[in-house]
């Protein structure tokens, strides 16, 4: 018999991009002022870590939280393969017209895998924390 605990089970996958800090209603020269080389015109690229976190109880059949497998699928299918080798600005149809911030990032993929997870699995989103260099990554919880 086991108690009920409130586990956090995360999920890391990968993915690289291009992307550039950009506002169009800003002159070049307060772009650069504001977002320096990462307002570079020609784009620069990240390796992104992408960080999934759910919560619940553990299932007392299987030991899970979550299956890890079903999550990764998941996240693969609805995030991955959309973004994943593309220009986050141009390509990525939930950043269209948002600048392309980690912080953005972040906000944009809770919003598609929240109401998926909440209806797919026994569990709940916790966080989306997403690594764009190895000293700089946000971290979103929702509202």
């Amino acid at each position: 018999n086991y108690i009920c605990h409130m586990i956090y089970v995360t999920r890391r996958e990968r993915f690289n991009a291009a992307h550039k800090l950009w506002r169009p209603d800003w002159s070049d020269e307060m772009n650069k002022e504001v977002y320096g080389k990462c307002a570079n015109k020609n784009w620069h690229g990240h390796n992104y870590d992408l960080f999934v976190t759910v919560k619940g109880e553990i299932d007392s059949e299987t030991g899970y939280v979550v299956d890890l497998k079903l999550l990764s699928r998941l996240v693969k299918s609805e995030i991955i393969d959309i973004i994943d080798h593309r220009n986050i600005n141009l390509d990525v149809p939930f950043m269209l017209g948002k600048i392309a911030s980690t912080e953005n990032l972040a906000v944009g993929i809770w919003n598609i895998l929240n109401p998926i997870i909440d209806t797919t699995f026994d569990c709940k989103l916790h966080s989306i924390k997403i690594y764009e260099t190895e000293n700089n990554f946000a971290e979103y919880f929702g509202k």
